[in-house]
């Protein structure tokens, strides 16, 4: 693509970072075919490459913002299926980037929205914040179609989402470390998360007694929190940037007392934030070196365990698993064959599910700022789902949980929930009902020889 930037404008950083982006793209519109507001809306101005048409003129012009260029790009999920796609390997996450915090700087968003996004950023990240707001949310339900009636639907979409029952706590509760009770092989940092800690914290629950049993020390370092994604995806990036720094020094820290062999992350929403802390941080001074170095060392769950011998399951079941790939793991961290590969040594018969590129239309908070494009995407997700005839659902991501669940008539857990069951931990909350399934895998016995070796 042809570009048209001043010299002056060129000494802007972010400007030249733009350039550098929209010169590869080559207009061939492959990314179209892929793009889930696309495919939903049928509106060129809401793909990839109208987009970045649009983002072209606003940048070179020098333009304030407008509202008939940011509501498309506000439509914009941030699946990066179009990264998949692209022949020419343009960068979009890092120009729709650029973009959203140009428009937080220049545009006029309405003070409904202006608050709203304000309200979360302010909840969701924060825990404790959020684990008060989701006990009060079945008040709020009652007001859904209120809500409605009064032309805000993101409150109602909001109160729709939350769990109709109360917030649970976890077993393991961080900042601190779960050993193995056996030989220790490994040493790895978690990253505890924000949402999902409230939402379903036998997640990490999940994941601590699953590396537990295989030696591995889980970490969740003092001071760490959420990891940006939230801020940097509505464009507030300094509050990204901040984020990312808080992280940073909590993890230096316990990498500087040496053998830590990865960072785990069991979202991938947060996992795909983390592994571009490089790119956040490149330009601040203290922390480009640093940042650079944990996003090398950032794990989804899946891809460190598919790499790490965690051994034969011991429970065996003939549950069909209908296999949800976020978007953030299959588009974001191109992760996409280390958990079904791990569900399948489990046991479990995995289903691919039809349009498994598309979003399901979560996205981090667009399913609260977007709920009318985010409902048709999720009701298209769910008829592929529901093709299939799943016994469950597994997904690496807790948007995509809360997102599908209350829609699907199967359970939706995470995938390391279910990796956890079939190596001896609990089952899963919700599936208690398929417990019938499964069945207890012999364990050989130990001969003489064993014994005295021993």
């Amino acid at each position: 693509m042809q570009t048209n930037f001043s010299k002056s404008q060129l000494e802007d950083p972010e400007v030249r970072e733009a350039e550098r982006i929209l010169r590869r793209c080559v207009h061939c519109g492959f990314c179209t075919a892929t793009c889930p507001t696309y495919v939903a809306l049928g509106d060129e101005r809401d793909s990839p490459r109208g987009r970045i048409y649009a983002i072209k003129d606003m940048l070179e012009k020098g333009l304030d913002a407008k509202p008939e260029v940011s509501v498309h790009i506000d439509r914009c999920l941030s699946c990066f299926s179009c990264m998949t796609t692209c022949p020419s390997g343009v960068d979009y996450m890092h120009l729709v980037e650029i973009a959203r915090k140009h428009i937080e700087k220049t545009g006029r968003r309405s003070l409904k929205d202006r608050l709203i996004r304000r309200a979360l950023m302010e909840i969701v990240p924060y825990p404790k914040r959020f684990r008060w707001a989701m006990k009060a949310a079945p008040l709020g339900r009652r007001m859904s179609r209120t809500f409605r009636a009064l032309n805000l639907p993101e409150l109602a979409a909001m109160v729709d989402l939350a769990p109709a029952g109360a917030p649970r706590s976890g077993r393991f509760r961080g900042p601190g470390r779960a050993s193995p009770t056996g030989v220790r092989t490994g040493r790895v940092i978690m990253l505890a998360g924000c949402a999902q800690q409230v939402l379903r914290p036998e997640i990490n629950d999940a994941t601590i007694r699953l590396f537990a049993r295989g030696g591995i020390d889980v970490i969740v370092s003092a001071g760490a929190a959420c990891c940006g994604a939230l801020s940097q995806h509505i464009g507030h990036e300094e509050q990204a940037i901040k984020a990312a720094k808080i992280n940073v020094d909590a993890w230096s820290k316990e990498i500087a007392k040496g053998g830590v062999d990865a960072i785990i992350i069991n979202t991938s929403g947060c996992g795909t934030t983390v592994k571009d802390y490089g790119h956040l941080l490149k330009h601040e001074t203290e922390y480009a070196k640093r940042a650079k170095d944990i996003a090398a060392m950032a794990k989804d769950v899946s891809e460190f365990l598919d790499a790490y011998d965690i051994g034969a399951p011991k429970r065996w079941s003939s549950l069909k698993v209908a296999y949800h790939s976020a978007c953030s793991l299959q588009h974001g961290q191109r992760v996409t064959a280390q958990p079904k590969s791990l569900l399948k040594k489990a046991g479990y018969t995995v289903l691919d599910v039809p349009e498994g590129h598309l979003c399901c239309g979560s996205a981090g908070v667009y399913n609260i700022l977007q709920p009318e494009i985010s409902g048709a995407l999720r009701d298209r997700k769910v008829a592929n789902i529901k093709s299939l005839r799943p016994d469950i659902v597994a997904a690496g991501n807790i948007g995509c949980m809360t997102q599908l669940g209350p829609a699907l008539d199967v359970p939706v857990v995470h995938t390391v929930e279910l990796l956890d069951w079939a190596h001896g931990g609990p089952i899963p909350p919700g599936i208690e009902h398929l417990a019938r399934y499964s069945t207890d895998v012999p364990q050989p016995k130990r001969s003489v020889e064993d014994y005295i070796g021993a």
